[in-house]
């Protein structure tokens, strides 16, 4: 890897040079960023390559800014010991948990504030502790020489790189923005580390301990999938009334259970649900538009891509999914180390990662800081290097929604001459409807999707294809 203060040395020999040698400085300085930060497998370097004349910065930033505004969750230290036991990190252990936190976030950042949202800070995050050379400090330093060179007064903190300054807005779209902000953070205190969070660590680890799960234990998607199902269900802040969630069962979807959760509100929320978006007293976001009977439902699916490796011919079917405008992104990750997966360049997953150790942030107050909760740059994973076990999911925000859904999904998943059996399926009626083992003769147990519960091979959290 090159070392900095050589770097800057070149700069400094170059500065005398006139405006050509900047432009040469500029693909190479960018280049060079390209290969620290990503060992010559770099999303910015694919999207924008410096010897493109098509493509511009901005597609750059776009990418960063769209990334940089998902909610990121990652370990945590110092926050008050965990249920059942005397740890105050999950270091080590808890990255499925969060990986699954950060899932259900984007669900909800659909929810609440449409998927064309963006934090109007993502494009100031500093960078990681690894990581020292960004984007915009990049153009930064490449700003300063122009402007030695030309003569200018022009400082970096006027480049172009840094967010256009905020602009007079008319009161409705000020107030808009102001309230789209209360969300966010609302959103995201949502996830703390305190007992009184809904949707945070502890309560998750609560939930947990109900199925054999303690903290300290390596949690498999499968299991977090229910986890986060029982955290939404049972949530009690007024702004998860209008959302819940489903985990299908034996990868199958049975659509008259998604639409029954779709139109029947739990008991005592349906009075809360409001025909409007509003903030309740403790300024925490309530439901996002719904009726009290038609409430957006969290579709999580857990699936096993192959046997010991992810099958090869599941990378295309992988691709589809993340291309889907309602798929909120799949958990998953190595053996043993999880991470979420939000999208895709060639045969690379793009992925958050939570093995990240932070220090504790105090969500109860009202201006607590939000920088720590976004990731400032994305990593890549060859499809080749994917854990089969993974959870799918989809925000479907109205029955209308999952019919579109269901309709897509099911041509994405039509069996191929290579993949003989889809990853999951749906069908009609309810779960209970369908006895999954009784009375089958030996030739229908074979079909994949319905099983012998008293014979089942298991690896991990899944039952084997």
């Amino acid at each position: 890897m090159l070392r900095r203060n050589g770097f800057l040395s070149s700069l400094v020999q170059m500065e005398n040079k006139g405006n050509d040698e900047v432009e040469k400085l500029k693909t190479k300085f960018l280049s060079v960023w390209h290969n620290m930060k990503y060992n010559d497998d770099s999303l910015a370097e694919a999207c924008c390559d410096a010897s493109d004349e098509n493509c511009t910065m901005a597609d750059v930033e776009a990418f960063r800014r769209d990334f940089a505004s998902r909610v990121w969750l990652t370990y945590r230290e110092e926050f008050p010991p965990l249920p059942g036991s005397t740890l105050t990190s999950d270091c080590g252990w808890g990255c499925m948990l969060r990986a699954g936190q950060m899932m259900l976030a984007q669900a909800l950042v659909l929810h609440f504030l449409g998927r064309d949202w963006t934090w109007s800070e993502a494009l100031t995050l500093q960078p990681l502790d690894a990581e020292t050379w960004t984007t915009t400090a990049a153009k930064r330093l490449v700003a300063s020489l122009e402007a030695s060179l030309q003569g200018s007064t022009r400082t970096s903190n006027n480049s172009p790189s840094l967010p256009p300054q905020v602009q007079v807005l008319g009161s409705a779209e000020e107030a808009d923005v102001h309230l789209k902000e209360m969300y966010h953070r609302s959103l995201v205190s949502w996830f703390g580390d305190s007992y009184t969070a809904p949707l945070g660590l502890h309560r998750l680890v609560r939930l947990g301990l109900t199925m054999g799960k303690q903290a300290g234990d390596w949690y498999g998607p499968a299991v977090v999938a229910h986890i986060l199902k029982k955290a939404v269900e049972e949530g009690m802040d007024p702004g998860l009334a209008g959302v819940t969630a489903y985990v299908s069962q034996d990868c199958t979807v049975y659509s008259a259970d998604v639409v029954d959760c779709h139109r029947a509100p739990s008991a005592g929320q349906a009075s809360e649900t409001s025909d409007a978006p509003h903030l309740a007293a403790t300024n925490q976001p309530a439901s996002a538009p719904v009726s009290p009977d038609n409430r957006a439902v969290i579709i999580l699916i857990p699936v096993r891509l192959g046997g010991e490796r992810t099958n090869p011919e599941y990378f295309d079917f992988a691709k589809s999914i993340l291309s889907l405008e309602y798929c909120i992104g799949i958990i998953g990750g190595k053996p043993k180390q999880a991470c979420y997966f939000v999208g895709f360049q060639d045969d690379s997953l793009i992925y958050m990662d939570p093995h990240y150790c932070q220090s504790f942030v105090d969500v109860s107050t009202s201006d607590f800081p939000l920088q720590s909760y976004h990731c400032p740059s994305p990593k890549k994973m060859p499809f080749s290097k994917m854990d089969p076990s993974c959870t799918i999911g989809f925000y479907s925000r109205s029955v209308q929604d999952y019919e579109r859904i269901r309709e897509e999904l099911s041509k994405v998943l039509q069996p191929s001459p290579k993949e003989k059996y889809p990853a999951f399926t749906f069908m009609q009626g309810h779960g209970r409807d369908y006895a999954l083992a009784a009375g089958l003769t030996p030739e229908k147990r074979e079909w994949p999707f319905i099983r012998d519960t008293r014979t089942v091979t298991t690896a991990g959290d899944f039952v084997l294809l």
